[in-house]
């Protein structure tokens, strides 16, 4: 009988002891313990809106064109770097004053701010024009420039001997796009303009683009049926980057292919060295995003190593300081929300409503900062690979 009672007595205690692990208070701080573990040692999958300022930024599209390094601070608080970029344009400075403008800056905040020479084509029919301007662009890299920029006056204002409007295809170009990649430097080239530019106002989809070509009808196609039409700028940009497969290649705004992601896959998965920057397009995947926000976010997801932040604000001289860092700020805020957050936002640009991408943090770390480091940083990217 001794024998009896001590072997459940035994038993009465293994019990108790497993019924007092099985409580559910030991269960629940047992599943806390676990999950704190795995927060510590699991980074979040996403970005919250108020890591903003704790997250590396470039905006790769900005022209500085006053001596006010006021957007330069208002980047420095906003933890952005800039790409100030010089532009072939008549209602902008004289190149040479812009790029004065651009190293006074480089020089004054070289950790905060790079900048992008450009051509002109003025004498573009000139015999020497091949030579003056590849000595132009010898000497702007040797002033730091890391990127050229050619506009669209290429295809829309350029014309040859014999009237005709010239394309970026044309062989004139040739041995410039070869000097660029020779030398390692990006290409960034605003060809063309948005699909809407051919469209009458009332058909276009945002209201950025109504604004812009109601006030420069000079530039709204769909009044000038003689220029050269959006497939033509889209074939001729494809010809010369099909004639140069080496050089690294940014589409200036989506590559004026911002009115369907699906065009712009296409010129991604057929040109390798094929980049996008989003200056001044954000809304046209945000119109997208009213219908089709999963097919845009997946774009996202996919062509991650494709995309390179950028806004296209444009301050010259007759903007206050405050008036700069006011802008600024509430761009680069409400592009971060549309991009880390799933809120329901609405913007001036179009009609309607949309939520925000919420795309992960690989995928913000990439088209906010690592894309544009490969591009801009001196060094080249070749099929796919940095050189």
């Amino acid at each position: 009988m001794k024998k009896n009672t001590r072997y459940w007595s035994l038993l009465t205690f293994l019990f108790l002891i497993f019924l007092q692990a099985c409580s559910p208070k030991k269960q629940n701080a047992a599943a806390t313990a676990a999950a704190t573990t795995t927060k510590q040692t699991t980074p979040e999958t996403y970005y919250a809106l108020d890591d903003f300022k704790s997250v590396k930024k470039f905006d790769t599209h900005v022209h500085i064109n006053t001596t006010d390094p006021a957007l330069i601070k208002q980047a420095e608080e906003d933890n952005f770097r800039l790409l100030t970029i010089n532009v072939d344009a008549p209602h902008y400075p004289e190149i040479a004053e812009q790029q004065q403008l651009a190293l006074i800056h480089v020089k004054a905040f070289p950790e905060r701010i790079a900048y992008a020479t450009t051509i002109s084509v003025q004498n573009f029919n000139a015999p020497d024009w091949q030579n003056k301007t590849i000595a132009y662009l010898k000497d702007s890299f040797a002033k730091g420039a890391v990127a050229v920029k050619f506009w669209k006056n290429i295809g829309m204002e350029l014309k040859d001997n014999k009237n005709k409007f010239v394309m970026v295809d044309n062989p004139q170009f040739d041995p410039i796009v070869d000097y660029i990649t020779q030398n390692k430097k990006t290409l960034i080239a605003h060809l063309g303009e948005p699909r809407n530019c051919w469209l009458p106002l009332e058909k276009m989809t945002v209201n950025g683009d109504k604004n812009y070509y109601r006030e420069h009808p000079q530039y709204h196609m769909y009044r000038h049926p003689e220029y050269p039409s959006y497939e033509q700028h889209i074939q001729a940009r494809d010809h010369m980057v099909t004639k140069h497969p080496d050089v690294t290649f940014v589409g200036a705004h989506l590559g004026s292919l911002e009115w369907s992601v699906d065009e712009l896959a296409k010129r991604l998965d057929k040109f390798p060295n094929m980049a996008v920057d989003m200056a001044a397009r954000i809304p046209h995947f945000q119109y997208q995003a009213v219908k089709e926000r999963q097919k845009v976010r997946d774009f996202f997801i996919k062509y991650q190593d494709r995309l390179i932040y950028a806004t296209d604000l444009v301050f010259n001289k007759d903007k206050s300081s405050a008036e700069i860092r006011k802008q600024a700020h509430e761009t680069w805020s409400r592009d971060w929300k549309f991009f880390t957050s799933d809120e329901n936002m609405s913007v001036p640009s179009i009609e309607g409503t949309f939520t925000g991408l919420k795309v992960p943090r690989e995928v913000v770390d990439k088209i906010y900062y690592q894309n544009a480091e490969k591009r801009f940083s001196g060094t080249r990217q070749n099929n796919g690979n940095t050189q």
